[in-house]
């Protein structure tokens, strides 16, 4: 039964402050991310498989510095300076989008947002996890989950508002985007502490590898690597509502329903899964995944899009906030930094082969195609995670 006298330590504020960080860098990505692709393909006269190049080389090349970010955390035995580096470049490269002439110069700017986000995620999520309790981890990635998403609906509905008053001004969202990804950046500086600890000498460089790793930590990844084959940028769901009839005012108030889904249930999924497992919440959120890629495949109408971003919005509270829980549940403490940019070298590398596949598929095949592909590589994940995944190292 549950405990409700619940005594443990609550959540502390290197917590809570490193949510609201990520509330305004989230607050502006989201902002500028539901246009951006009308702004490539109807502004700039860019193709469509312009999305799947920008967002998968954008995406891999990150992942590199994701698993190098986490080892050099783990090394100087600080966190803190990777993350302030990691979410400064974020907010310059929405001044650089802001200025884009030509296709090239987005993935320019997304290759720095990317890029900054590759030194960034490996040693925030250690600091999360050095500053709560092990029973709290779920409910501390949840909050962060939470807080972030606050800034995914706010976002996109100031970008909203925006549009109302200057139509069809991208640009305009893309540079005011910078001052609420600035002040993020701020927060991180002047409130989180983190102690000194002294640097240790690193036995190896850092390799992408499986060997050394905990055998359930291991199969969690081979699952992780199979999902993430078929989970192709979120882009190809704006087009996908675009070519259903949706403008860019409305694809942000699409994109906001997702993300108050989000908002309203992450955290609740955060502290479930400490009392009932991360595995559980993942298989049920891999297979909601499909559900709504199977939805997009065969919408044919606009209506229903609604409902599936409002589905879409329920696989993301169930697996973003309790895959990040669940890595941290299964790493070894003393390289947690570097086996952490494991798990998201391991995402970031997947995202190039997905995003050319998706893009080849729905410029080639047919509109539907990419979406029968991702829902069966999701369901194939859920199966192995179910069957072949514990909740242990053991």
């Amino acid at each position: 039964m549950p405990n409700t006298n619940d005594d443990r330590p609550k959540l502390n504020s290197t917590v809570w402050t490193l949510g609201l960080v990520s509330l305004c860098t989230d607050l502006a990505s989201k902002m500028i991310y539901p246009i951006t692709p009308i702004f490539l393909t109807t502004v700039l006269g860019a193709p469509v498989w312009t999305v799947g190049i920008i967002e998968g080389i954008a995406e891999s090349i990150a992942s590199i510095l994701k698993l190098y970010s986490g080892w050099m955390s783990d090394l100087v035995g600080q966190r803190k300076q990777f993350a302030v580096v990691g979410y400064g470049l974020g907010a310059i490269s929405k001044l650089l989008l802001a200025l884009s002439g030509v296709w090239s110069h987005v993935l320019g700017a997304r290759l720095i947002d990317r890029v900054g986000k590759g030194i960034r995620a490996a040693p925030r999520d250690v600091l999360i996890t050095q500053n709560c309790a092990v029973d709290r981890r779920g409910q501390a990635f949840g909050l962060h989950h939470t807080l972030e998403t606050i800034g995914e609906v706010v976002g996109p509905l100031l970008g909203f508002l925006f549009l109302q008053q200057y139509a069809n001004n991208y640009r305009g969202v893309f540079a005011i985007a910078f001052f609420p990804a600035l002040l993020g950046v701020l927060l991180l500086l002047v409130l989180v502490k983190e102690p000194k600890i002294a640097a240790r000498k690193a036995n190896s460089q850092p390799q992408f590898t499986l060997e050394g790793l905990s055998p359930a930590y291991s199969r969690y990844l081979i699952a992780i690597g199979i999902f993430s084959l078929g989970n192709s940028s979120d882009a190809f769901l704006l087009l996908r509502a675009q070519d259903l009839g949706f403008n860019g005012m409305q694809l942000l108030l699409l994109y906001t329903v997702f993300n108050i889904i989000e908002t309203c249930l992450g955290l609740t999924a955060g502290k479930f899964s400490d009392r009932v497992g991360r595995r559980p919440l993942l298989v049920t959120g891999y297979l909601v995944f499909a559900l709504v890629y199977l939805g997009f495949a065969t919408a044919r109408s606009a209506e229903i899009v609604w409902v599936l971003f409002t589905l879409y919005g329920l696989y993301s509270s169930l697996t973003r906030g309790v895959q990040k829980a669940f890595v941290a549940d299964l790493v070894h403490p003393q390289r947690r930094g570097a086996e952490v940019g494991t798990f998201y070298m391991l995402v970031g590398l997947m995202a190039l082969p997905a995003s050319l596949i998706a893009g080849w598929l729905y410029a080639q095949v047919s509109v539907s195609a990419p979406f029968y592909l991702s829902a069966g590589t999701a369901i194939f994940a859920s199966m192995f995670l179910y069957l072949r995944v514990s909740e242990s190292n053991s």
